[in-house]
């Protein structure tokens, strides 16, 4: 049976250090990311899908949790096909044409920035999430085998903002597409029966990883602001018809990563407890990561 790391989606919300579930006395980086890897194995780094980071900074990151603890780490908005505002990219390539030139660059910074992470054996995945406007096709295909060929020997990630991508027409062909680019796909849990809702079904198409994303389920999903499309807590059922899924995945991958990314306040890391205690799981050791096989 694959290790089953729960976590959430980042340790330095405002609303999470707002709500009390830091202890008093955990007001600098180091504290909060120290008390947060004593609690689970996993997070998600999601400022570098906001600003490329430093060295330094990941170099922090791994320094400050113990071995075997898992950083997943979302992909900069560029890379995805997010729009980017000229202010968050480095200063010498803000005047630059936004092409493949560009995002070549910017995936070598930001490849750069996340080396000392994987060297110390911290990076779980990189996370590609995609934008709604990202519809199936060959040419979002080709976008996408763009990326992977770029990150050719790292781990990857992928999830789909565009519901078409998992149709019950389509499912085959997007399995079939990920697993040739060996490319993890991300199940999510969102609100159901909306026009933008995602089906939580994404099989596992790599041996190495399966990722689950629990996103809440508000009535504004694709809709709203931040709060209103994530703010969500999460009840033990809910939560529980998700076992036999992930007990699935976790028969088929040698790690299945479970973070949460409902907020506002604690939701998250009491959602995150929950599950534990549902798969009946203790703070895991996991096995050192890997690297990426190279597959040039």
């Amino acid at each position: 049976m694959a290790d089953i790391l729960i976590g959430t989606c980042g340790w330095t919300d405002p609303a999470l250090l707002g709500s009390g579930w830091y202890p008093p006395g955990h007001r600098d980086p180091e504290k909060r990311l120290r008390h947060y890897a004593a609690h689970f194995p996993v997070v998600e780094a999601d400022s570098p899908y906001y600003a490329l980071p430093g060295p330094r900074t990941t170099a922090l990151w791994a320094d400050r949790t113990p071995p075997g603890f898992r950083f997943d780490v979302k992909a900069f908005s560029l890379l995805t096909g997010h729009p980017t505002r000229p202010s968050a990219l480095p200063p010498d390539l803000r005047g630059h044409r936004r092409d493949e030139t560009l995002r070549t660059e910017i995936w070598n910074r930001f490849a750069a920035a996340l080396a000392p992470l994987r060297d110390a054996g911290r990076l779980g995945t990189l996370l590609f999430q995609y934008p709604p406007s990202l519809a199936p096709g060959p040419e979002a295909e080709a976008f996408l085998r763009a990326a992977r060929e770029r990150a050719h020997d790292w781990p990857f990630a992928v999830e789909f903002r565009d519901p078409a991508w998992w149709h019950p027409d389509r499912a085959a062909r997007t399995t079939a597409f990920l697993r040739d680019l060996n490319a993890t796909a991300v199940a999510v849990d969102t609100a159901q029966g909306l026009p933008r809702s995602m089906p939580g079904n994404a099989p596992a198409t790599t041996a190495h990883l399966s990722v689950v994303r629990f996103h809440g389920r508000s009535p504004h999903w694709g809709t709203g602001g931040k709060e209103d499309r994530f703010r969500h807590t999460y009840t033990e059922p809910e939560l529980r018809a998700w076992l036999p899924r992930i007990r699935a995945l976790a028969a088929a991958t040698d790690e299945v990563h479970v973070l949460f990314n409902n907020c506002c306040g604690d939701a998250a890391p009491r959602a995150a407890e929950t599950m534990r205690t549902l798969l009946g799981s203790t703070l895991p050791h996991p096995r050192p990561a890997e690297r990426e096989p190279d597959r040039t």
